[in-house]
Parts: C-alpha cells; sequence; structure tokens
C-alpha cells in the first residue's frame, strides 16, 4: 500500500545576485582632465622657455644734465633735462617693439616735467639703443618744501630726480609677435647744474614688464 501523498513542499525562491555599478564620477573626470592639461601646459611652457631663455631687459640712465635752469622768487621752476636712455636687450631669439614710450620726470614725488612722447622703435636681439631724451620744465609752480630741497641741492652742483617711463611693448620671435604688454622703468640720476658737462655716471633702473 502507498504512503499517504502530503502537500507540495513550498519552492524556496533562489537568491538573485544584483551586480551594483559605482556610479560615474563627474568631478573626477574633470579633475584629471584639468591635471593632464596643465601637465602638457608646464611641458609646452618649459619647452618654450629652454628653447628661448628669455632674459630680463637691462636699462640705465648715462650723461645727464640740466641746461637753462631757472627757480623764480615765487618758487617757479624752468629748466631742461637732458639724459640718454641706455636700453640693452641680452635675448638671442626674442626682438623688442617699443610702440609707445612716455618719460615723466619728479622731484620729492612731485611731477615737474611730463607727456613727453619719445619716438617708437625697434630693438634687435643682443641689442644696445640709446635714446637721448630732452625734458623741458615749464614754469612749474613749487611746493615751498620741495623748492627748499630743491635749492639746496642746487647749491652742491647736482640734483636727486626720478624718471619713470611707461612703454607699450611686443616681443618677436621669428614670425611670431606678442599681444602689447606694459613695461615699467624707474630710474633716479643724479643730474648735473652745468651748460658745458654732463655727469657721465651711469644709473641702473628698475624694470617691472
Amino acid at each position: 500500500m502507498a504512503p499517504p501523498v502530503g502537500p507540495p513542499r513550498p519552492q524556496v525562491p533562489t537568491p538573485r545576485v544584483v551586480k551594483t555599478h559605482q556610479p560615474f564620477s563627474l568631478c573626477r573626470c574633470i579633475a584629471i582632465s584639468l591635471l593632464t592639461l596643465l601637465i602638457i601646459v608646464g611641458i609646452v611652457v618649459l619647452i618654450i622657455w629652454l628653447v628661448l631663455k628669455p632674459h630680463k631687459m637691462v636699462y640705465s640712465i648715462e650723461n645727464s644734465s640740466i641746461h637753462d635752469y631757472n627757480l623764480t622768487n615765487n618758487n617757479h621752476l624752468n629748466a631742461n633735462f637732458n639724459f640718454t636712455l641706455r636700453a640693452y636687450n641680452p635675448n638671442k631669439r626674442i626682438s623688442i617693439y617699443y610702440d609707445n614710450i612716455e618719460v615723466k620726470l619728479f622731484f620729492n614725488s612731485q611731477p615737474i616735467a611730463f607727456n613727453n612722447i619719445v619716438e617708437p622703435f625697434y630693438q634687435p636681439r643682443r641689442n644696445v639703443t640709446h635714446l637721448n631724451v630732452s625734458l623741458l620744465t615749464n614754469d612749474v609752480a613749487l611746493y615751498e618744501d620741495i623748492a627748499r630741497d630743491f635749492k639746496t641741492q642746487r647749491s652742491g652742483g647736482d640734483v636727486d630726480v626720478e624718471v619713470k617711463i611707461r612703454a607699450k611693448i611686443r616681443f618677436k620671435v621669428g614670425a611670431w609677435k606678442s599681444n602689447h604688454r606694459k613695461l615699467k622703468i624707474l630710474c633716479t640720476p643724479r643730474v648735473n647744474f652745468s651748460n658745458s658737462r654732463k655727469n657721465s655716471k651711469s644709473f641702473p633702473c628698475d624694470v617691472d614688464v
């Protein structure tokens, strides 16, 4: 006699293994791209620097003198300041276009001659260019303390002034020319009060490009 058949056992479902995918990280992708770009740019800049080996331009003031000097009793100054700006480009592969040059003259921070434009010029590689600059001070009223200092230095035979030069320049490498850049030059020469002799001493200038 066959044993009685019981109710069927319920089937236990086989658990499904769900594969989880790590979400795509946009920030990580951007960071990697930026890092790669920076590395490429750094390599390019390094290669350009190794090829060009740029050197800073060198400027100085030479042959400075004052002519036609007159300081009136009411502290009005008249004078003609003359000097030579020596510009040296030490670079082997870089030449320079000076497209606009403005020179201003100061004594004790007071401007006494300004808005004088020097003619634009082109400076080849490894070149020394001398620019003769004449700055005319025409009936400029000096502050009382500045006029007193000017007279004191005048009695010593020379005067310390500040020459500030601003220029728009472009660099040229082969056929390539850069955009305009601002060049700032600060010189502090000692100028002689003499119509017959010039101060042959060279005064170096500070440069900011």
